[in-house]
C-alpha cells in the first residue's frame, strides 16, 4: 500500500527529502545561538559605555573575533532558514515565492559577509 496519491505517482513528484535537513539546521543554529547570544550580550554589557579603542581592542582577540564570526554566521543562517519557511508557507504565487527565497538567500549571504569582513578588519587592524 502506497501513501502517495495517484497524481503524485503519475507525475513522479514526491518528497524532496530536504525538510528534515532544513528542520535540523534550524534547530542546531538555534541551539548554537543561545550561548553565543548570551556571551555577546554579557560581553558588551560588561564594557558598558567604554570608548571605541576599548571595544576594538576587545575585538582584536582571536578568541573574541572567532566567536563573533560564529555568532554572525549562525545568526544569518538561522534567519535565512526561518524566513524561507515563512515565504514557503505564506506566499502562494510560485514565481514570487522563488524570487523571495532567492532574494533572502543572497541578502543573508551578502550581509553576513559584510559583517564578517568588518570583524576581520577590526581584528587585524586592532
Amino acid at each position: 500500500m502506497s501513501l502517495r496519491t495517484p497524481l503524485s505517482r503519475v507525475t513522479g513528484l514526491g518528497s524532496a527529502k530536504e525538510g528534515v535537513s532544513h528542520w535540523w539546521w534550524q534547530r542546531l543554529t538555534a541551539i548554537a545561538l543561545i550561548p553565543l547570544t548570551l556571551w555577546f550580550v554579557f560581553s558588551l554589557a560588561s564594557y558598558g559605555s567604554n570608548d571605541h579603542s576599548t571595544i576594538t581592542n576587545w575585538m582584536s582577540s582571536p578568541l573574541v573575533a572567532s566567536l563573533l564570526i560564529l555568532f554572525i554566521g549562525s545568526l544569518f543562517y538561522h534567519a535565512q532558514l526561518g524566513l524561507q519557511v515563512v515565504i514557503e508557507d505564506y506566499v502562494h504565487n510560485e514565481a514570487v515565492k522563488v524570487l523571495g527565497i532567492i532574494v533572502v538567500k543572497f541578502a543573508s549571504i551578502f550581509l553576513a559577509l559584510v559583517a564578517i569582513l568588518a570583524v576581520l578588519k577590526v581584528a587585524v587592524s586592532g
